[in-house]
């Protein structure tokens, strides 16, 4: 609800639905693996449809998506546990797989690797968008000077920066102002244009 869209929670567990009833516009307490219960949700009329059985219901993850599709679901997202678990689900009508423990383990690895990345967000296709920390030979020189498209490959969109105060904005960058050791640039670039510049710091 608080992006201003509706969102309806399923559970087969009755305390979990009224845990969640506070944060979504509607929550149901049923098992979706009931083909019968599942259809009286009306998936064709949702736009989207989220799985998530948890890590013990690999079986009952691929039975619903399927159900979901075969009812019309438009668009329909899966969470997979492993590898072979997303092609089944892929096989079976999953428009989307995410895998949120891979991808979390991936980017803490890599900030654990690159002491100067404070985030690092895949965008596909070899592009990530990268929150890097201010290489200590940047500070107190503009974009201007560093002139990191051309020499780096890589295109600051942002930078978050303090205030006197100290309260954190994320702001435009202005290419003429000198960066401080305290900024955070936000790159897009290829993953290892931007891990370069990372183990400058």
């Amino acid at each position: 609800m608080a992006q201003h869209v509706e969102v309806v929670g399923i559970d087969t567990r009755m305390e979990r639905v009224q845990a969640a009833a506070p944060y979504l516009t509607d929550v149901v307490c049923l098992n979706a693996t009931d083909e019968a219960a599942l259809a009286g949700l009306a998936p064709s009329r949702r736009d989207l449809c989220a799985v998530s059985l948890g890590e013990n219901a690999r079986e009952g993850s691929i039975l619903v998506t399927a159900l979901l599709r075969q009812m019309g679901a438009p668009k329909i997202i899966s969470r997979a546990t492993d590898d072979l678990h997303e092609r089944v689900l892929r096989l079976v009508g999953a428009h989307e797989v995410v895998n949120p423990e891979r991808a979390y383990g991936e980017r803490l690895a890599t900030r654990l690797a690159h002491q100067g990345v404070a985030d690092i967000i895949p965008l596909g296709d070899g592009l990530a968008l990268t929150e890097l920390i201010v290489p200590a030979s940047f500070v107190g020189r503009s974009l201007i000077e560093l002139t990191l498209p051309k020499r780096h490959g890589v295109t600051v969109v942002a930078i978050r920066m303090k205030d006197r105060e100290g309260a954190t904005h994320l702001l435009l960058p202005d290419p003429r102002r000198p960066l401080r050791e305290d900024d955070v640039l936000l790159l897009v670039s290829q993953t290892g244009a931007a891990l370069s510049l990372a183990d400058r710091s």
